[in-house]
């Protein structure tokens, strides 16, 4: 999915900048709605051990980046652009993306969704002006991807799930490689559907990647980013998401 009309699609944020209109905020009013009753829904569901996916098992081995030039290359420009705080933060995304694909048992191409996660936050150091933070995301993106001569077909892939990320509520219709990344940030950002994975997925991400005060910094970083654009989706879900307080009462200690 990547076309004009399509909210979070890398022509939707090219054409938009990331700035919604009254009809787009509305329609993702209505998608935070779902998100908040789904995720009260599965808190309730892990505090009365009625959630099975807490004893489920995922060889660890199946979470482990793919090697390829195109997966290098990510690697190397995140680990240039970001502060470990966020470069963590990349990591565990990806690594519960890929879990979440493997409770579902989904076809991805993991190694598009590791650059995904490798750079979709690095718009939060780099942008400027009036533009959505994942565009300079999706930009950065495309220089990898032209540098690795990754084909059109996936370069869109790879910009449509940075650009989506941070959407509501992010469907598998956009695609698994858009649908894991949304989901794997979720689960590290705001604790969305951490109750569907098993502790020691979330334990050994932690332990593997740890957290550095990332609460603190994501919070701070999402603010200026919601004042910077104020028609975008980062200040729709300050508003009216609860995003600071979803952040806070993430279950990762820090």
């Amino acid at each position: 999915m990547n076309n004009l009309d399509t909210v979070g699609s890398y022509d939707w944020s090219l054409r938009t900048g990331g700035r919604l209109d009254a009809i787009e905020r509305r329609h993702l009013i209505a998608d935070l709605v779902g998100v908040h009753v789904g995720n009260a829904a599965g808190r309730l569901s892990t505090l009365v051990h009625l959630n099975s996916g807490r004893h489920a098992r995922i060889l660890s081995e199946r979470l482990l980046p793919p090697e390829s030039a195109l997966t290098r290359a990510a690697e190397d420009v995140a680990t240039l652009r970001l502060p470990m705080t966020l470069l963590n933060h990349s990591y565990r995304t990806y690594t519960f993306g890929m879990a979440l694909g493997e409770m579902e048992k989904l076809d991805v191409d993991s190694e598009l969704l590791f650059a995904a996660a490798m750079l979709h936050d690095t718009g939060l150091t780099l942008a400027s002006g009036l533009d959505d933070f994942t565009l300079a995301s999706a930009r950065l993106a495309s220089v990898v991807a032209e540098r690795v001569g990754l084909s059109t077909s996936a370069t869109e892939t790879l910009q449509t799930a940075i650009t989506m990320h941070h959407s509501p509520r992010v469907t598998l219709a956009a695609g698994a490689v858009p649908y894991l990344l949304s989901a794997g940030a979720g689960v590290d950002v705001a604790g969305l559907r951490s109750w569907e994975l098993p502790s020691h997925t979330l334990a050994a991400a932690v332990r593997d990647h740890p957290r550095y005060a990332f609460k603190k910094y994501f919070t701070d970083a999402w603010k200026a980013e919601a004042a910077r654009v104020p028609q975008g989706r980062a200040r729709l879900l300050r508003r009216y998401g609860a995003f600071t307080t979803a952040v806070r009462l993430a279950p990762f200690h820090e």
